[in-house]
């Protein structure tokens, strides 16, 4: 029997992360590419198990994203809701602010345009569709500021709070599609009224799907980026994300920032549930949204809450969906791949922005 004397203690490395000096322009632009690389590869795999040459697949989707006006056009118009939400996101996380909730926003959003859409205005289109919009910002920012609220005075997570308004959103759609808002002449199917003409946001080439509200999503992104970049509340949303309690030292209202944040970002999130029902839908319905609210999140990360980034980002994604839908039907690979290549994408941006800021040691 070994004694004490005869144990050592246990050697072994550890491994430390230390913080990077602010990295240079080529390599966050190659950390991103690294990440989408690593994306491809790992989902080659599932590729190969399905059967099918990855190479095939992969030129399928792209093929399918952006190989013909039809589909480029589909993949534009599936990534304007992409770029509000990826906006709102990306809006609230630089705060670290962490917003889980833009599929409520989104939601309330398509309720404020149904009830002030179909009729309950009468107003000139150039008039209605102004007000509309302002409107569901300030439904969609009002229902993030309560969980900023709660998280500033009561210190309530706001990830718990954000993520289950979704669920709550989404049973008050229901109860609405089944009561006040039910359309009449709907056959009985759980949807609103049409909006009516005026309140439509016209669309970009006669035939196809594509509307306004991708130009209206681009100009966003315009101004979050010149509001992040060059003014005072841009400058105090970045001092309070970095570090909230220097911001609070040097005289920064750490609280109203907050506030501020939420209701920005809120805001830009309603108005993807805007876009779908003025610009594409023309009506609300439970499926209003397939899970743009969630999506945000991944885009905002592969721009690294950049918000110009944001755009190629949700162009990004949405090619994804969009060619996916396409390659499946030809390679017989399942669809779902798509969710697997974006949800793999968030993680190895997240290990890029890691690798980014932080050093690995091994001690």
């Amino acid at each position: 029997m070994l004694s004490h004397s005869h144990l050592k203690p246990l050697e072994g490395n550890i491994m430390r992360l230390e913080p990077k000096p602010a990295p240079s322009l080529a390599i966050t632009l190659l950390f991103p590419v690294a990440a989408i690389v690593a994306t491809l590869l790992l989902t080659s795999l599932l590729v190969l198990a399905a059967g099918a040459s990855p190479l095939s697949v992969f030129y399928l989707v792209a093929k399918g994203a952006a190989g013909s006006q039809f589909a480029l056009l589909e993949t534009l118009t599936r990534a304007t809701p992409l770029i509000f939400t990826g906006l709102a996101v990306a809006v609230a996380f630089r705060a670290k602010l962490w917003n889980i909730g833009a599929e409520a926003q989104l939601y309330v959003g398509g309720i404020v345009t149904v009830v002030l859409g179909t009729g309950a205005l009468p107003l000139p289109s150039v008039v209605l569709i102004p007000v509309i919009m302002l409107a569901a910002m300030m439904a969609g920012g009002l229902l993030l500021l309560g969980p900023a609220v709660l998280k500033t005075r009561f210190g309530v997570d706001e990830v718990v709070t954000t993520l289950l308004l979704n669920f709550i959103v989404l049973l008050f759609v229901s109860m609405l599609l089944e009561g006040v808002l039910k359309d009449p002449m709907g056959l009985g199917w759980p949807q609103s009224q049409k909006v009516i003409a005026e309140a439509q946001l016209p669309r970009i080439i006669q035939g196809k799907r594509l509307h306004y509200g991708f130009v209206i999503a681009i100009i966003s992104a315009i101004v979050v980026w010149v509001i992040m970049k060059k003014t005072v509340l841009g400058y105090e949303m970045r001092a309070v994300g970095h570090n909230p309690e220097g911001a609070r030292f040097v005289g920064i209202p750490v609280n109203r920032v907050l506030m501020k944040t939420a209701l920005l970002s809120g805001g830009l999130a309603a108005l993807a549930g805007f876009s779908e029902v003025s610009g594409l839908k023309g009506n609300l319905t439970l499926d209003l949204s397939p899970g743009y609210g969630y999506s945000g999140i991944v885009v905002a990360m592969l721009a690294m809450l950049n918000p110009l980034g944001v755009i190629a980002s949700a162009i990004f994604v949405a090619g994804i969906f969009v060619g996916a839908d396409a390659m499946s039907r030809v390679a017989k690979v399942p669809s779902y791949i798509a969710d697997v290549m974006v949800a793999t994408s968030l993680l190895t941006m997240v290990v890029a922005i890691l690798l980014t800021r932080f050093r690995v040691r091994w001690k």
